[in-house]
């Protein structure tokens, strides 16, 4: 079976010099990396399992997930998420994994060990990550102002404030609600539009500062130190959502929260929008492209079985999406329908009203309008769409117009979930239970975000490595004096940018750009070659052709649905108006599409940058003249690296390695202390012959 050619074979090298051997090129540490033998390791493999997860299984999974399950088609659209996860998600999550357990280097590395023309990919990664922290934080910054007003009796959103001089309700939360504005006016502060950028929030500002010195002291010594907070941060929010689902399910529309996410309506696979969604949650749930899926394998073993170690963070994170949807739709069933009867029986005090003159009318109900207990929500909506709508009196007590309110982003957890445990039990310690997960899943995903900043760094930068505490520090505290910007009073629409707009469309062109670099430029034979050198066993073929095929024509189509949504759409955003106390949709000004397009443009920009450098770098070694001299005249030799099953006996000649006429080709896997063979050359004359000579080195 003839090998394929190597990768980085002379136009991807340049010698260093005449007499210059191929093995020293190989065996000579990077000195821009960091040695192998004093790279860390993880104590144990749950402590890996535990950092992958805990970083795939985020916020996204609490209030994106039941969002896009119950607007695009409940259960159909689970179906197609499921089948989107297995042909895309799982290929391109094994395939980071793999990457990253052979080449055990950060995003940076691994891509430039490919090719140095593809080194921008991993710069690429960094700068997304970057993003992305900067606005994170902030969300668990909001989780703590949220957990420290938990500790009061009542809460603090449980009812309106009363106006000092006038002894009235404060008119913004009367025509809102109390957990809106206590959302919008005391968290927040919020200003109208994203034009007026108000005074930075005191309050918000603390939160920020507590929330990257966590991350900093969580980080400070490495994988070492952030694993055994994963312990912690990475189970309990498992252990909240199977309470918070035990109590839920004991409540008044519980069943109907349920009913209406799973409900299948098939015909939401004929819109494309939906498969855009549905393939946006997939990338974003197993965190792809980030580079610290990259980063957390590269402390493995280079023997751990990465297949399997893909299946089972894919499967957890996709059960943790449903156990997630099933805790926020029982309690926001549970809201629903409070609302709703609450609807009812103000009806009802109309009806009662009107009952001495019109309770001989042919609309008048058949039901008992004293009693509001006594009537039910089927009961109350029949009578309405038979005969109260025509009356210009009464409503409609919709419960699915209910559930659809507040169920998606910040507003599910700031309001509508505080809403609702305003009317648990003791509702201090649902609220502190509450925010204390939410906080652990952001801090659990941010330590992987850092990471995926921290691990290129260090891992090709020789002084940052040597530095580890330092350049930890400076990044969190570069991560605040940025992420002021958010802690304005317009800071909001500020997050509500960085998440719609600055990781979308970079990461997915990262993905796409690292599948073609596996898939066409390295090679699909090749890699899965190299990872069966790994596991001791091959992966199925049918990965070739996902990544060759299936996940690249995914990942284009993905970007092409999102420029065109951009374009066609245009970028808005919601703001709050103090006036109406109502949210409503409006534009960016013209300064804030312009940082749109340049927070996508910088973010994107390495790929380019890093194939240009790297052509201009090789064409300059070429116009290198050879440096000439006395001397005999050297010849140069190449060598191949020989299995490591084939041990070299010094008392011996072994056979060589390759067969003849065969190139050999450049391991994916890293170069470490394996022995090379001299590979036979055959002169240039024509038939002329000299006897090969194997020597071990």
């Amino acid at each position: 079976m003839m090998e394929k050619p190597t990768l980085d074979s002379s136009e991807e090298r340049t010698w260093l010099g005449e007499g210059q051997s191929e093995v020293q090129l190989a065996t000579s540490p990077d000195p821009t990396g960091p040695n192998d033998d004093d790279r860390p390791a993880w104590d144990s493999k749950i402590q890996y399992v535990l950092a992958q997860v805990g970083f795939s299984v985020g916020l996204g999974n609490v209030w994106r997930f039941p969002y896009l399950c119950h607007q695009n088609g409940g259960g159909a659209f689970m179906l197609l998420y499921v089948f989107l996860l297995l042909i895309v998600g799982v290929p391109l999550f094994f395939m980071e994994l793999a990457a990253g357990q052979s080449i055990r280097q950060g995003s940076i590395g691994v891509w430039k060990h490919i090719s140095p023309k593809l080194v921008g990919i991993g710069y690429s990664s960094c700068v997304v990550c970057f993003y992305v922290a900067l606005y994170y934080n902030v969300i668990i910054a909001w989780s703590l102002f949220y957990l420290g007003n938990s500790f009061q009796y009542p809460l603090p959103w449980e009812q309106c404030p009363i106006e000092v001089g006038t002894n009235e309700t404060v008119k913004e939360c009367a025509s809102s609600s109390p957990t809106q504005y206590f959302w919008f006016r005391k968290a927040l502060n919020i200003t109208n539009s994203i034009e007026e950028s108000g005074e930075f929030n005191p309050i918000m500002t603390g939160c920020l500062l507590a929330a990257w010195a966590i991350v900093s002291l969580a980080m400070i010594k490495g994988i070492k130190s952030s694993a055994r907070v994963m312990y912690f941060s990475s189970v309990f929010p498992y252990v909240v959502l199977f309470i918070f689902l035990i109590r839920g399910t004991l409540l008044d529309g519980a069943i109907d929260g349920i009913t209406y996410m799973f409900y299948p309506k098939l015909e939401i696979w004929g819109n494309v929008q939906v498969w855009r969604q549905a393939a946006t949650q997939v990338f974003f749930a197993l965190g792809l492209g980030y580079g610290s899926v990259i980063a957390y394998s590269s402390y493995n073993p280079v023997h751990n079985n990465c297949h399997r170690d893909a299946l089972m963070v894919s499967s957890i994170n996709f059960m943790t999406s449903v156990l997630a949807s099933l805790v926020v739709f029982v309690v926001l069933g549970f809201r629903a329908k409070t609302i709703a009867l609450h609807c009812v029986a103000e009806n009802l005090g109309v009806l009662n009203l009107m009952s001495s003159n019109g309770s001989s009318q042919h609309w008048w109900p058949s039901f008992n309008v004293t009693d509001p207990n006594s009537v039910s929500l089927p009961e109350y909506r029949q009578w309405y769409h038979e005969h109260g709508s025509t009356l210009g009196q009464f409503t409609d007590c919709n419960l699915e117009e209910e559930m659809n309110k507040g169920v998606e982003g910040t507003g599910l957890a700031f309001i509508a979930f505080t809403e609702v445990m305003a009317l648990f039990p003791a509702s201090p310690f649902w609220s502190t239970l509450f925010f204390l997960m939410l906080l652990n899943l952001g801090l659990s995903t941010m330590f992987g975000t850092m990471q995926g900043i921290l691990t290129p760094l260090m891992d090709n930068f020789k002084l940052l490595g040597r530095h580890r505490t330092i350049l930890t520090v400076f990044s969190c505290a570069l991560g605040f004096i940025i992420g002021l910007l958010f802690t304005q009073r317009s800071g909001n629409y500020f997050v509500m940018m960085f998440d719609d707009y600055s990781a979308t469309l970079p990461l997915v062109i990262v993905v796409i750009f690292e599948t073609i670099s596996v898939a066409w430029v390295y090679g699909t034979d090749r890699f899965l070659d190299d990872i069966e050198l790994m596991l001791k066993w091959r992966p199925p073929v049918v990965y070739k052709y996902l990544w060759k095929y299936v996940c690249l024509l995914a990942m284009v189509g993905l970007l092409a649905a999102s420029l065109l949504r951009m374009v066609f759409k245009g970028p808005t955003y919601t703001a709050w108006n103090q006036t109406a106390a109502s949210e409503m949709t409006l534009e960016y000004p013209g300064w804030a599409l312009a940082m749109i397009v340049l927070l996508i443009v910088f973010a994107s920009l390495p790929v380019p940058i890093g194939y240009i450098h790297s052509v201009l770098k090789k064409r300059s070694a070429l116009d290198v003249p050879p440096q000439e001299g006395p001397g005999p005249e050297v010849h140069r030799k190449l060598y191949t690296k020989c299995n490591s099953t084939d041990q070299l006996d010094s008392n011996s000649h072994p056979a060589p390695c390759e067969e003849d006429g065969v190139r050999p080709r450049t391991s994916f896997l890293p170069v470490g202390n394996e022995q090379y063979r001299l590979l036979p050359q055959q002169e240039e004359e024509e038939g002329e012959e000299e006897e090969e000579e194997d020597t071990g080195v």
